[in-house]
């Protein structure tokens, strides 16, 4: 159940209440990636002590597990030791990740001056109207939408999502209108499936259905419009674009989905592009740039970042940031965190990336929490800018996929 408790005044921004049977979700809230159903180098109290509302895990990579799972209930909640809301992907991200093999990898994001054209073959997999043969691991595997929704409803997340075709940042619009056509008639099929699946009604879970079109704005459209009218319980928002077509894009979307119910952004994350997405009208987004980045040692701070592995850290021991609030700072220094995540024990290391980790999942759940602050008071547009202002003379990292 999702409940919108206010809406921003001068933009599309608000403030809503995502209830889930593993906890509530006050949104605008970042969404954290556990790929594998945990969070290396974190126990459960670890998390806790981040207050982190939502977390997603990956349906193909947890694909053997749900397959050998006995349990009606699932798993995913027993991987991670808490009681949280949790969601899982459909899968369809690997048609993009999976795709092109490693001497060809392309990311989900494109130079602003990319030229889409037909060079990327995909040689890794072949999309059919049923589904998608993956050759993974030495294997043959096949995901289509029957089997993404069996796998989830096995996972037992609380949000699952429909089976979707991610384009590459190079497909033409030729392309990319067979891929919202494979995602339009997979997400009916997913609808059909997850109906049949919900055996439990006390614990039914969610599905999103997915806004697909890359960087076209007739097939965003057309795909918002489409998958806005299925009975969906919210809506994800995917595909490949370049970074400053993020808000471009959301406007060609959001109009076209229902208002009263959740919006999530796949797999975007930055500090400028939560406040853009949030602009225009987001709830949740996931990002793999604050585990990521923090397991090689960048710490996100409130003017930008800081490589603790660099050598003037050596003799620092300030914490990572006066007034932080977390607990990684209340307990160690620069130079303790930097000795540990430059040795080659590995215990140590690991208690060093433990201490980052910890770091950036607070760093941007507070932000997150002063976002929904501010929309409260009516002073987004202010809180934005405010926050962006020491940020725009620097690099910001890159997620890496």
């Amino acid at each position: 159940m999702f409940e919108i408790i206010k809406k921003d005044k001068r933009t599309k921004a608000r403030l809503g209440v995502l209830t889930t049977p593993h906890g509530v979700v006050n949104t605008p809230s970042y969404v954290f990636v556990g790929t594998y159903g945990k969070f290396r180098h974190l126990e459960p109290k670890d998390i806790e002590k981040t207050q982190t509302q939502l977390i997603i895990a990956n349906t193909f990579h947890l694909w053997e597990k749900a397959l050998k799972n006995k349990l009606k209930e699932g798993f995913i909640h027993k991987s991670f030791g808490l009681k949280i809301p949790i969601m899982t992907d459909s899968g369809g991200f690997q048609i993009l990740s999976l795709a092109f093999g490693d001497k060809n990898k392309v990311s989900k994001f494109m130079a602003d001056d990319n030229k889409t054209d037909i060079s990327h073959q995909r040689t890794k997999i072949k999309i059919t109207d049923k589904g998608v043969y993956f050759q993974y691991n030495d294997k043959k595997l096949f995901l289509g939408p029957e089997l993404s929704m069996k796998l989830q409803r096995k996972i037992g997340a609380d949000i699952i999502f429909a089976f979707d075709h991610i384009t590459s940042p190079h497909d033409t619009f030729t392309y990319n209108k067979k891929a919202v056509e494979l995602t339009n008639k997979w997400a009916k099929i997913c609808l059909k499936e997850h109906a049949n699946n919900q055996v439990d009604k006390k614990n039914k879970q969610m599905i999103f259905g997915i806004v697909q079109g890359g960087i076209y704005p007739k097939l965003r459209e057309k795909s918002a419009k489409y998958i806005g009218l299925l009975p969906f319980d919210g809506f994800g928002i995917g595909g490949s674009y370049t970074k400053k077509q993020i808000s471009e894009m959301l406007k060609w979307v959001i109009p076209h989905l229902p208002e009263e119910k959740p919006r999530h952004l796949l797999g975007v994350g930055k500090i400028a592009d939560v406040f853009e997405a949030i602009e225009n009208g987001v709830d949740t987004f996931d990002c793999v740039i604050p585990t990521r980045e923090a397991r090689h040692g960048k710490l996100y701070t409130k003017t930008g970042y800081i490589d603790i592995r660099k050598g003037k850290y050596v003799k620092d021991k300030k914490i990572i940031e006066r007034n932080c609030g977390c607990f990684t700072c209340s307990k160690v220094n620069r130079l303790q965190i930097r000795k540990l995540i430059k040795s080659e024990d590995r215990d140590e290391n690991a208690a060093g990336q433990r201490w980052c980790l910890m770091h950036n999942m607070w760093f941007f759940n507070k932000l997150l929490e002063d976002i929904r602050s501010s929309i409260a008071r009516g002073k987004f547009l202010e809180f934005k800018e405010k926050t962006l202002r020491p940020l725009q003379s620097l690099t910001t990292p890159s997620p890496e996929k």
